[in-house]
């Protein structure tokens, strides 16, 4: 327990839940600390977690000395102030994606970061399962040849439509891309990189937050990549990718990946890959973060500041053409 990373969450809401979940099946690192600026919430959340050190407000927990990492589990427009606090007081951070809410942001966050000589990384937990390293091998030993397409999405009915909440209020930089678009974007990004073209349409609701988005990429390679995401349907929540010697299926819940049939071409043979999680699947990017601390390293090899920086230099284009920008911006 001594070598073990003393973690604080900073939000004490659905995904701190979980992100704490996958502290449990973490070999190196354990739960510490929560804040809010609830006193109530944080106090519930410490005793359904075991949490020994609870604060009333960011600030309390990023200067506690007992805490090494701060995982930000706040809504998407505070990831950018809560980062920043926590970098400047010598914490290392992880932070749930999208990592800020634009690129000017992004900027901020790692140039801070650099600054302070501290780690951060954006909380992309579905690219560190075993399935998903296991996708990265076929992609780099070029296993399906030259990739040519690929196809992603993320739809899921939301049951809660307040316009005050999350998904729909625009003060919280609500809407589909943001919360699920990302995977799919991300996913884009880490077998093909940044794109050399987008074209993108939206459908914004009665609070003018983008309730689908669809879009439409071209790589310099001359690949196309097509993505969609949306928080009022449910979609298939899959991922394909075809290649010049094989084509790969990422089964339903590409963002949970566990399960993946490939087809080669020259034989017609299939091969279906299944790697089941360990734990609910947070505690493979806690176990990355955490070895990353360990060895003194100031970046991420599987979720680099540079890609998350091209990502979201992505999505506000795609926001751009829809005329959308949130009040706060």
């Amino acid at each position: 327990m001594k070598d073990r990373i003393k973690w604080g969450i900073i939000g004490p809401g659905r995904i701190a839940r979980a992100f704490a979940e996958g502290l449990t099946h973490a070999s190196n690192g354990q739960l510490v600390a929560i804040a809010s600026r609830s006193a109530p919430r944080a106090e519930a959340f410490a005793r359904e977690w075991n949490v020994p050190l609870v604060y009333d407000a960011y600030e309390k927990l990023a200067k506690c000395p007992k805490v090494d990492a701060i995982y930000i589990a706040t809504p998407h427009s505070e990831h950018h102030d809560a980062t920043i606090l926590c970098l400047q007081n010598k914490k290392h951070v992880l932070c749930e994606k999208p990592l800020a809410v634009n690129a000017a942001q992004v900027e901020s966050m790692a140039l801070t970061a650099q600054k302070e000589d501290v780690l951060l990384m954006e909380g992309m937990w579905s690219r560190f399962p075993p399935l998903m390293a296991k996708v990265r091998e076929l992609i780099h030993s070029q296993s399906l040849g030259k990739i040519l397409f690929l196809r992603a999405d993320f739809g899921f009915s939301s049951k809660d439509m307040d316009p005050k909440g999350r998904l729909f209020n625009p003060n919280l930089a609500g809407g589909s891309l943001l919360d699920v678009g990302i995977y799919p974007a991300s996913f884009a990004s880490m077998i093909l990189g940044t794109p050399a073209e987008c074209v993108s349409l939206a459908t914004l609701g009665d609070t003018k937050v983008d309730e689908q988005a669809s879009c439409i990429l071209k790589y310099k390679g001359g690949a196309h990549a097509i993505l969609h995401s949306s928080i009022r349907c449910e979609t298939g929540q899959d991922a394909y990718i075809a290649g010049t010697k094989g084509s790969l299926y990422i089964h339903k819940q590409c963002w949970k990946p566990q399960k993946m049939s490939i087809q080669w071409h020259a034989s017609q043979e299939q091969e279906e890959i299944v790697m089941p999680f360990v734990g609910n699947g947070f505690n493979y990017e806690i176990e990355h973060f955490g070895k990353l601390i360990k060895k003194g390293e100031k970046d991420s090899d599987v979720m680099p500041l540079e890609e998350s920086l091209s990502i979201i230099e992505t999505m506000d284009q795609m926001r751009n053409s829809w005329g959308l920008s949130y009040p706060f911006e």
